[in-house]
């Protein structure tokens, strides 16, 4: 028997994005400034977790989500270059610092993680010589740092937010999603070391042709002068071509591939999108919290989107992170699981205070194929949102352990 949980099911007529006329999805790579913010502070949410179950048996109240990478500065040249001024990453906001007469170094696993990660992600960034860190973190508030403490398995939310998944991907969401993934494998990184980690790909399809239009670096040391450059740019862009056809040949009538297109002949360095460090946090664009992919990795201008940035924040009571990847994972599971779904959403509403189970409102909006019974579909539905609601328990403790990717 369902418990009382505010369950709504509604069959929309919609089309589906994959049947518009027009779609725009954008991806940031691992490299961008963005990107780097979301990916350190969720891993510093998680290290943090991981301490306080340590040390304490509980995740402790913290929230890593507020964060900024400064932009450095430093000289290119064909061939090489050099750092004049380190990035500067700021860790905030907020983060249990001592319980009773334990202390809990938290700004040596803020610092230590955020190196760790730019050791493993970006091949020539050094993350001593090249980044200086400022961490800003304080102790919580009293009211928010309370609901830690009360009785009972499951914590209340800390805020009143709304979230909202869906499911499935378009192909246009696939296509964006796996060509930065390619193009910062270990495949690509191997083969044409040439490449920067700071990927941009904004997909615009029309109709049945796609549109990908590339933003990626070229690392200075690996090219030689202009003629160089422009030689390997034409390479690499006939590759992504050529595998994104054959990936996705059935999907799309063309792809056309446009790459560094503010490129232009004959200005010397300043034609040409060259890096140091493979990351334009190096001295052009800095970074922040909230402004990269949503935590299905894309940013898909067709579908909702919610204005929380679910990186960093704690994963057992701040729903700004918990809703949003688990209406995700609802959605998906309500289209995995019920056959003839074409299109599903998920949405999401806490209220502070209330137990993160029982949301003030949880509703699907699913648009069917034709000839399915509604009837079964809604009650389908239903069951499978409130068994997710049911499980959140176990599905906190995976956030903790960074099962689920925000960016």
């Amino acid at each position: 028997m369902i418990p009382m949980r505010n369950i709504t099911i509604e069959i929309l007529k919609n089309h589906a994005v994959a049947e518009q006329r027009v779609e725009i999805v954008e991806r940031k790579g691992v490299g961008h400034p963005d990107y780097i913010c979301d990916a350190i502070m969720e891993n510093i949410s998680v290290a943090l977790s991981q301490e306080y179950l340590k040390r304490f048996g509980d995740i402790l109240h913290h929230n890593i989500d507020k964060g900024l990478l400064v932009a450095g500065q430093v000289e290119r040249k064909f061939g090489g270059g050099r750092v004049i001024k380190p990035m500067e990453l700021i860790i905030g906001d907020r983060a249990t610092f001592k319980i009773g007469d334990k202390n809990i170094d938290v700004e040596g696993i803020a610092i230590e993680t955020a190196k760790k990660w730019f050791q493993k992600n970006l091949r020539f960034v050094d993350a001593e010589r090249h980044v200086k860190y400022r961490v800003v973190l304080a102790q919580g508030s009293e009211e928010l740092t309370d609901i830690f403490k009360r009785k009972g398995k499951l914590k209340g939310a800390n805020d009143t937010s709304a979230a909202v998944g869906y499911a499935p991907f378009t192909p246009t969401e696939d296509a964006v999603y796996e060509v930065e993934r390619l193009l910062n494998s270990k495949r690509i990184k191997d083969a044409l070391p040439e490449t920067g980690e700071d990927v941009k790909v904004m997909g615009l399809r029309r109709g049945r042709m796609l549109d990908l239009t590339v933003a990626m670096p070229l690392i200075s040391r690996y090219v030689k002068d202009e003629r160089d450059y422009f030689l390997k740019r034409g390479r690499i862009r006939g590759i992504i071509g050529r595998i994104a056809e054959d990936k996705f040949y059935s999907d799309f009538d063309g792809i056309n591939v446009r790459l560094n297109t503010l490129d232009k002949k004959a200005q010397g360095l300043g034609g040409i999108y060259l890096s140091l460090l493979g990351t334009s946090a190096e001295d052009a664009d800095s970074g922040q919290v909230g402004r990269g992919n949503r935590v299905n990795g894309v940013i898909s201008l067709n579908r909702p989107m919610g204005t929380e940035a679910a990186a960093g924040k704690n994963p057992v009571s701040h729903v700004g992170k918990i809703y949003n990847i688990l209406a995700h994972k609802l959605a998906k599971d309500i289209y995995d699981n019920i056959e003839g779904v074409k299109e599903v959403y998920v949405w999401l509403l806490s209220e502070i205070g209330a137990r993160i189970d029982k949301p003030h409102l949880a509703s699907a909006q699913i648009i069917l194929k034709n000839g399915i019974d509604k009837r079964y579909v809604n009650k389908k539905a239903e069951e499978i949102i409130d068994d997710g609601l049911s499980n959140i328990g176990k599905f906190c403790t995976e956030l903790a352990d960074g099962k689920y990717p925000v960016c």
